[in-house]
């Protein structure tokens, strides 16, 4: 059985009360504890303990990050949440430093993580339109895809050695939703990536 750690990022406003994000969460909980897994799960905007975090991520052989794409980047409270974890996390139980050592000060930064063998995937819904990325006609992402736009999150997980798992993505989730078929996709997504039942679950 695979533990599995997963993060709703999703902060509430008046225009977003965070019901999408909450049924993708809801959805791969059920998901992975009809495999056998174990799972915890962690609402960024809502209170939480510092220390209990960091040992989430220390017992996780799976961290899944779920959020709202706001302002090309994660929710503040998602923000927040990262600045007082992982900072706290770099006194080398997530990380040993940032990888580098007195007798090589200009090589190997971002090599001291301390998650290797964790591994992550990102979930995340946009406003924008699946065509707006990977299109180097469009405007604003000039072709960028989805993982490019998430370059900073990706290199926070490396940070900490954890290993990429492929992205999922809801779009035009504000303008335009079909949520049924995102759940179908999100589904679908989840049994590539993981498979039906976990490979130490019992026959």
């Amino acid at each position: 059985m695979a533990n599995v750690f997963i993060l709703n990022g999703h902060h509430p406003y008046s225009f977003s009360e965070g019901k999408l994000n909450a049924s993708l969460v809801a959805r791969m909980k059920v998901f992975f504890e009809n495999r056998g897994d174990t799972v915890r799960v962690t609402e960024t905007a809502k209170d939480y303990d510092i220390e209990t975090e960091i040992g989430n991520h220390l017992w996780a052989d799976i961290v899944i990050m779920q959020f709202p794409v706001n302002w090309m980047g994660v929710p503040w409270s998602f923000k927040k949440y990262q600045d007082l974890v992982w900072t706290a996390g770099i006194d080398g139980r997530l990380c040993e430093g940032d990888g580098r050592s007195a007798g090589a000060p200009k090589e190997n930064y971002g090599a001291g993580g301390k998650l290797k063998g964790t591994k992550y995937m990102l979930s995340l819904t946009y406003n924008a339109p699946k065509e707006a990325f990977d299109d180097p006609k469009e405007f604003l992402f000039e072709g960028a895809s989805v993982d490019d736009l998430m370059f900073p999150l990706h290199m926070n997980a490396r940070f900490f050695a954890m290993e990429k798992l492929p992205t999922f993505a809801a779009y035009d989730v504000m303008k335009n939703a079909d949520v049924e078929s995102d759940f179908k996709r999100f589904d679908a997504h989840l049994n590539f990536v993981f498979g039906a039942k976990s490979s130490h679950a019992a026959a």
